[in-house]
This record gives C-alpha cells, sequence and structure tokens, in this order.
C-alpha cells in the first residue's frame, strides 16, 4: 500500500481547477501539489455519501482492490473514473479512505 493524495473537500475556488463532468466535480492536481494535497469540490448532483464530500480523505495504492475491500465497510463501490485505475471507498472509523488499483 502507497500514499497517493490527501483529497480535501471544499466549498472555495482554486488556482488550477479541473472540471470533471462526468465526476460531477472539481479538483485540484495533487500531484503538482508538494503535499499531495487534491481539493475536492463536488457539483450540487454530485452522487457520493455526505461522508466523502464534507470530511478529508487519505488515497492509497493498492495492488489488489478487491481484496483489500474484502470484509470492509464499502461505501463507493468500485468503479473506474479514468482509463487504467478502479478505485473504491471504505470507512475507517468513521472517515473515508480511498483505495486505487492502477492497471500494470
Amino acid at each position: 500500500m502507497k500514499f497517493n493524495h490527501l483529497g480535501i473537500p471544499t466549498t472555495e475556488r482554486f488556482d488550477g481547477e479541473i472540471d470533471l463532468p462526468h465526476l460531477k466535480m472539481t479538483v485540484s492536481d495533487h500531484q503538482n501539489n508538494p503535499y499531495g494535497i487534491q481539493w475536492q469540490r463536488f457539483w450540487a448532483d454530485a452522487p457520493y455519501p455526505e461522508l466523502v464530500k464534507t470530511v478529508p480523505h487519505a488515497a492509497f495504492e493498492v495492488d489488489d482492490l478487491m481484496a483489500e475491500i474484502k470484509g470492509k465497510k464499502v461505501i463507493i463501490e468500485p468503479n473506474s473514473p479514468s482509463e487504467g485505475l478502479i478505485v473504491a471507498f471504505i470507512e475507517v472509523n468513521g472517515a473515508p479512505v480511498e483505495l486505487m488499483e492502477y492497471s500494470k
């Protein structure tokens, strides 16, 4: 498991916004942030749990997403937000955690 980014929900606008219409959210580029922070502004019709839209999450790269979520409280089922990537969110002690599996 390897740290990928820290997702922080916000209602404020920020420099370098990236609109993701297919995900109904606007994000910052965490890869060009020295701390790995991805600011996330969810659109009004974004179909995500309130926990994900309001509480910061840590995101980790994993080798086997299905094995990692087995037996966990899944709050966003595995899905592919972009080519070569599958993600899911689990809840750990009341906080969201994103798990990411990149195609090899």
